[in-house]
């Protein structure tokens, strides 16, 4: 979005490709139209994501294997490709080309903002039961005089109930789904890449959630369960 416009001879680049740079890539949008600052671009949902969940903010987390993480790896690069060509130069380019479509902007931030703060809160339910287990293992060895300095902090399986949990067993799944929903309204209907994207993101979170609602089920049994379903509400 830098280089490509200034190679083809196109200009500034329209206020609504910033927009949805700066919800697929920044914490802030661009302060004005042509007046660009770099250093202001710092990542929201990957940084999330990738970085601090990961390194900070899970308690403990599951061994991976390489090819999952090469395929997910794989599916980001191409997919950022794909949306940054189409901001930069695919898509709209003018101004004109965003005429009329105000409203759909502001629905789809605002949209893709619930979606954000659904997803992290969910997020959060999911960790805070470990992080419960991790407060219970450091009583119980201060209790005993141990030193647990360093020790893995064990799994423990709970099913969360708060939120949309009391429905759903993946509702941060599906705050994902309304999240990148937004983006593409953001861009419109013709935004192939957001799309693209988006149904990507369904068809393989939901095998996952319905095998996940399985283990669910095997492990804690239908009392416990209830109604709920893995991923829409009372659907699916």
């Amino acid at each position: 979005m830098f280089t490509l416009p200034q190679q083809t001879g196109m200009g500034r680049l329209p206020g609504g490709n910033w927009v949805m740079a700066s919800l697929f890539v920044c914490t802030a949008f661009v302060r004005a139209i042509g007046n660009v600052d770099r250093s202001r671009f710092k990542t929201i949902h990957y940084m999330y994501r990738a970085l601090i969940a990961p390194l900070f903010l899970n308690p403990s987390m599951s061994s991976i294997h390489v090819f999952v993480w090469l395929s997910a790896l794989s599916f980001q690069v191409i997919n950022g490709l794909v949306i940054g060509g189409w901001l930069a130069a695919y898509g709209p380019v003018t101004t004109k080309d965003w005429e009329g479509r105000a409203p759909w902007i502001e629905l789809g931030m605002i949209i893709f903002a619930l979606g954000l703060l659904g997803n992290m809160y969910h997020d959060d339910e999911l960790r805070e039961i470990r992080r419960a287990a991790a407060r219970n293992q450091k009583q119980k060895a201060a209790q005993q005089e141990e030193n647990d300095e360093g020790k893995r902090i064990d799994k423990v399986y709970m099913v969360p109930h708060n939120g949309l949990f009391s429905l759903i067993l993946y509702p941060h799944y599906l705050c994902e789904w309304i999240e990148w929903a937004g983006f593409w309204m953001i861009g419109g209907i013709g935004c192939v890449p957001a799309r693209a994207f988006l149904f990507n993101e369904i068809a393989t979170m939901t095998p996952r959630a319905l095998q996940g609602r399985r283990w669910y089920l095997a492990r804690f049994g239908k009392d416990k369960i209830g109604s709920r379903k893995a991923v829409l509400p009372g659907l699916l």
